[in-house]
């Protein structure tokens, strides 16, 4: 599976950009997905998750801004960030988990990371 992230640019603060993830095979039958974000020199920190188990979930400094949502027959998960900070800024990456072993695990597939810097 390959995922491709898109939609990380330069803003403002107080702006919005929408992160698209587009997989190269059908999401439909995917339970879990999210997104992280990695700022410099620091760790790949969740974001934004859709779990099977879970309702969605999201990490507290972004709750009330950002909204992870799915369009399975575009086979592509977003990410909407509204009222950015500059401490937003960061690589975000997109991930699904892939049922394998015949359902005993799940494989995580990682996009390639699109940049969103925010300025003050």
């Amino acid at each position: 599976v390959q995922l491709q992230a898109s939609g990380g640019g330069l803003v403002q603060a107080g702006g919005s950009l929408r992160l698209s993830c587009v997989a190269s095979e059908s999401i439909a039958m995917i339970n879990d997905m999210g997104w992280f974000r990695q700022a410099p020199g620091k760790p790949r920190m969740m974001v934004a998750a859709i779990t099977r188990n879970s309702p969605i979930t999201y990490t507290d400094s972004v709750k009330g801004r950002f909204t992870i949502s799915r369009n399975n027959a575009k086979n592509t998960l977003f990410l909407q960030m509204d009222n950015l900070k500059p401490e937003d800024t960061a690589v975000y990456y997109c991930h699904i988990d892939v049922p394998a072993g015949g359902g005993s695990h799940l494989v995580r597939y990682w996009g390639q990371g699109t940049l969103v810097t925010v300025s003050s």
